[in-house]
């Protein structure tokens, strides 16, 4: 009798081990799937704020190093700017066209040349110590060209350009070197001021001289393969 309870039990304890084992096995499967995927967001995250790390850190790194040109513009400008002859704005060189040229030309002044002189010289060392090159822009109010029987240009970007490159070539003649600087015209456009009084078209009339990265130089070309 005691033998038959027995045998009679073993068989269910032998199905109650069988059916635990498969539900552990699913359990683990999930809790290491799940395990993996917190992993791999958290690598995620982790790539995510190092890339933004360093994005924030060249940005600052950028500005630092614009601060400090500015500043060292400023500090090589020093002259001209105390007496008022040029202006200095987010490292832009600015020159009233009136310090320069007689309404209508592009032949310079006596004081005009003399304030360029006393620029060249400030410029070369400044630029002597970066990889940047000066762009000297012209620009002019928007009144039409007069023809009154001196020198005539044919509107406003030709007289914008011609000052341009007058103020190019008198900084090249003091020691500029011709490959750091280059001319821009652009004639009534981009105005600091209205045209519609004779205080904002003067202030319109100027020469901009500003420093600007030196273009990169082409990757050499393969040479061309042997003829045959």
């Amino acid at each position: 009798m005691a033998e038959r309870l027995l045998d009679s039990d073993e068989p269910a304890d032998d199905g109650a081990h069988g059916g635990s084992a498969p539900a552990w096995t699913a359990f683990g499967d999930l809790m290491a799937g799940v395990l993996g995927a917190f992993v791999l967001l958290l690598g995620a995250a982790l790539v995510g704020q190092l890339d933004l790390a360093n994005k924030l850190e060249a940005e600052v790194q950028q500005r630092q190093a614009e601060q400090q040109r500015r500043e060292a513009l400023e500090r090589a400008l020093a002259g001209p700017l105390a007496d008022g002859r040029i202006t200095l704005v987010e490292g832009r060189i600015g020159i009233s066209g009136s310090v320069l040229f007689a309404t209508g030309s592009a032949r310079l002044h006596p004081d005009g040349l003399a304030l360029l002189r006393q620029l060249a010289g400030p410029l070369t060392t400044y630029l002597a110590q970066r990889d940047e090159v000066l762009m000297v822009s012209g620009f002019t109010d928007d009144r039409p060209i007069a023809r009154d029987g001196g020198v005539a240009y044919a509107d406003n970007w030709e007289l914008s350009a011609q000052r341009a490159l007058t103020v190019t070539r008198t900084l090249m003649a003091e020691g500029l070197p011709a490959d750091t600087v280059f001319a821009a015209a652009f004639g009534p456009q981009q105005p600091v001021a209205g045209n519609d009084s004779a205080e904002g078209r003067a202030l319109n009339r100027r020469v901009e001289i500003a420093p600007t990265p030196r273009p990169r130089q082409p990757a050499a070309s393969a040479a061309p393969a042997a003829s045959r």
